[in-house]
């Protein structure tokens, strides 16, 4: 199988002097993971996902996310809505064609540790006719046969964040231990939700001057041990992990087949499912599907 017979098409585009304001928008209504970048400015929806154009680079909810803790004078200067695509957007892109393998495509993925591959025409000919994503190729991979459990791919590492956690904290995990998804659980250690680079990049938790969101809360007190609360005042907080994570959570056994997990992750368009037998295990991600299909005998 080819990579054009798995690929998505047309592809969804943005021009690189829009605001990223837009990008955000076009993600969430399209439900699309990145848009890739050209020159050429766009003027109407249909043109959104012409083909036949020259990428020039892609941008990703990757992309958003990290920029949220972004301190650079340019972000300072304006609202982080009104900052051009082409300041976020990664340039240079690496691309294939559409007759070179699934097991090419993985691999070119995980080497470079990127999302996806605009797929071009051919060497001559650079203009864009589809995009491979790695969810392409999860949906690939749960359609074929593989006797391997997911306790045979999973990472044995994951990072954990208590719900009550700030947003600042989980983004500073999540990049200081470059991962891109965070385990979100309770006071037993149970995991209730996850937060990955999606649900930072997606919800709103900088104002338009770049501050950081909160809420209120009010706070209770009793007059005595067995008394009735008595809401006493209201306090200013900041939003926690809780707050914008996914739930409910999706989990698995370390039993469950490996093909199966690539199905569900497929269906409910999600990276990663933690392994869970008693506690947390591991977890299963869009990575070790890829390394799956490379593997694959």
């Amino acid at each position: 199988m080819k990579v054009r017979d798995i690929m998505s098409a047309p592809v969804h585009i943005i021009a690189s002097d829009e605001p990223i304001s837009r990008a955000r928008n076009l993600m969430l209504k399209h439900n699309l993971s990145r848009l890739v970048v050209i020159n050429k400015p766009i003027h109407d929806e249909k043109s959104l996902d012409k083909s036949e154009e020259m990428p020039i680079g892609i941008v990703t909810k990757t992309d958003l996310s990290q920029r949220i803790e972004q301190a650079g004078p340019e972000w300072r200067r304006r609202p982080i809505d009104n900052i051009p695509v082409n300041v976020v957007m990664t340039p240079d892109i690496i691309t294939i064609y559409p007759d070179a393998t699934i097991t090419q495509a993985a691999e070119l993925i995980l080497d470079n540790n990127i999302s996806g591959l605009p797929v071009i025409r051919n060497e001559s000919d650079k203009s864009l006719i589809g995009i491979l994503t790695k969810h392409d190729i999860i949906q690939y991979f749960s359609t074929l046969e593989d006797n391997r459990t997911v306790d045979d791919i999973m990472d044995n590492f994951f990072l954990t964040v208590h719900r009550h956690h700030t947003i600042s904290h989980v983004i500073r995990e999540m990049n200081s231990n470059e991962v891109d998804r965070v385990i979100i659980v309770d006071h037993g250690h149970h995991p209730v939700g996850i937060i990955t680079r999606t649900n930072i990049a997606m919800s709103r938790m900088i104002n338009a001057h770049g501050e950081h969101l909160s809420k209120d809360i009010k706070m209770a007190r009793k007059d005595r041990s067995d008394g009735e609360k008595i809401f006493r005042y209201v306090r200013e907080v900041s939003i926690v992990a809780e707050d914008i994570m996914s739930e409910p959570i999706i989990t698995l056994g370390a039993a469950s087949n490996a093909v199966q997990a690539a199905k569900i992750m497929s269906d409910n368009q999600v990276k990663g499912i933690p392994i869970v037998n008693d506690k947390i295990k591991g977890i299963v991600t869009a990575r070790n599907i890829l390394q799956a299909v490379i593997s694959q005998k």
